[in-house]
């Protein structure tokens, strides 16, 4: 039996392979105080869902960032007072008022409104990678899309995708810990940059242009309800999750259909199912692995004392493949029962503003790739690699190759 050592959490072969690790929590210890560390590790469904109802408890404000230490371990690079709560940092009322700026930009009615674009840009996308028969998935179809489409529904103007995805991932990448400090501290220094960034664009938005979150957010600003410094962050934060987690969702989608046919084959007959299967691929491999939380007093949870201070990490990845919730959690079940049932999207007040848009792009692009190929395989002289992150599952390189129709 796999005994539990506080190296495993950012071990970088347990970050590739997590499954076998998160087990171990559910079953050992699913309030789990990382030996040496002020992290707490929280796996099972029912813990973590417990958890996010309990905001005055498991506080959403961001206080420290986590970095690797030079022993493996988790260490914290604290903020003091100087913590920013904001949207997805924020707890409730503030993050009521937050929330009520931007979502009705993000409204199934606006996502519909989206929906003809995405397909669109998904075809031609699939299309033009398709040139060629062997390519990167992530490179060429699974980065581009999301970043575009965010972009867009921000409402940022003369944008270059490539920078603009740069900085998606330099944000995640800071808070996704397994950095050591002196790179975390460049890396926080340049999100400086981006912030500025922002700030033009809103300071550029016009009452003529198209409604857009960029212009949610400016008037949100003029009537107070808003300060500037909420604004970049709100806008960095859409910009950077909205780009990463769907990223996330195509590359690992489609490693599994390059390592099912028959699923490829099934799908291909029954397009309608793409819907179900994309839930499986959010619950099987969930964007975000983890979400943090500050504990600003002694608390418990699941009988275990947790102390004031402490960081809490609710492993949504763990629970999304716990046997007390899922029959067979570890495979594809395209007949299980309420699909969406899973904490991919995060659950209760901070679920995932951008769900439905995430939804929206995973079907067009797995739908169009499906549509425009025969087959599709990994590459055998290419194995997929994953980004080295505690908090993201995105594969940094995805080799496909493909028969078109």
């Amino acid at each position: 039996m796999t005994r539990l050592s506080s190296s495993m959490l950012l071990d970088p072969s347990v970050l590739a392979d997590p499954y076998d690790f998160y087990r171990t929590l559910r079953e050992q210890a699913p309030v789990w105080s990382v030996p040496g560390t002020e992290v707490v590790a929280i796996s099972t469904f029912d813990l973590l869902s417990e958890a996010v109802a309990r905001p005055e408890d498991f506080s959403s404000t961001m206080r420290c960032l986590l970095y690797r230490d030079e022993d493996g371990l988790p260490a914290r690079l604290d903020f003091g007072d100087a913590a920013m709560p904001t949207l997805a940092a924020a707890d409730p009322p503030l993050h009521t008022t937050h929330r009520r700026a931007v979502f009705p930009e993000l409204v199934a009615r606006r996502m519909r409104a989206l929906e003809d674009d995405i397909r669109a840009l998904s075809a031609t996308t699939v299309a033009s990678a398709l040139r060629h028969n062997t390519f990167d998935f992530m490179a060429t179809i699974g980065n581009i899309v999301p970043i575009t489409v965010v972009a867009k529904l921000i409402g940022f103007r003369d944008t270059d995708p490539m920078q603009l995805l740069q900085a998606a991932f330099e944000s995640t990448t800071m808070v996704g810990g397994t950095m050591p400090l002196d790179r975390l501290n460049d890396l926080v220094t340049r999100i400086g940059v981006i912030q500025e960034w922002i700030k033009d664009q809103v300071t550029a938005a016009g009452e003529g242009d198209d409604e857009t979150i960029l212009l949610a957010v400016r008037r949100a600003l003029h009537d107070g309800t808003l300060e500037m410094g909420e604004v970049q962050t709100i806008l960095h934060t859409l910009l950077s999750a909205g780009g990463e987690s769907t990223t996330s969702l195509l590359g690992n989608a489609v490693r599994m259909l390059a390592e099912d046919p028959a699923l490829q084959q099934r799908l291909r007959a029954r397009p309608e199912d793409v819907d179900v299967f994309v839930e499986e691929a959010l619950r099987l491999e969930s964007p975000f692995r983890h979400m943090m939380r500050s504990v600003p007093h002694d608390t418990t949870l699941g009988g275990i004392k947790i102390a004031a201070g402490s960081t809490a990490l609710l492993f949504f990845a763990a629970g999304n493949r716990d046997p007390a919730q899922f029959d067979n959690p570890d495979r594809v079940d395209m007949t299980r029962g309420s699909p969406k049932r899973h904490l991919a999207f995060g659950h209760g007040i901070h679920f995932c503003v951008g769900a439905a848009l995430a939804r929206i792009e995973a079907r067009a692009v797995v739908t169009q790739l499906l549509e425009q190929t025969q087959d599709f395989t990994l590459d055998p002289d290419h194995d997929p690699q994953w980004v080295d992150s505690l908090l993201v599952r995105r594969h940094a390189q995805l080799h496909v190759t493909a028969t078109p129709r």
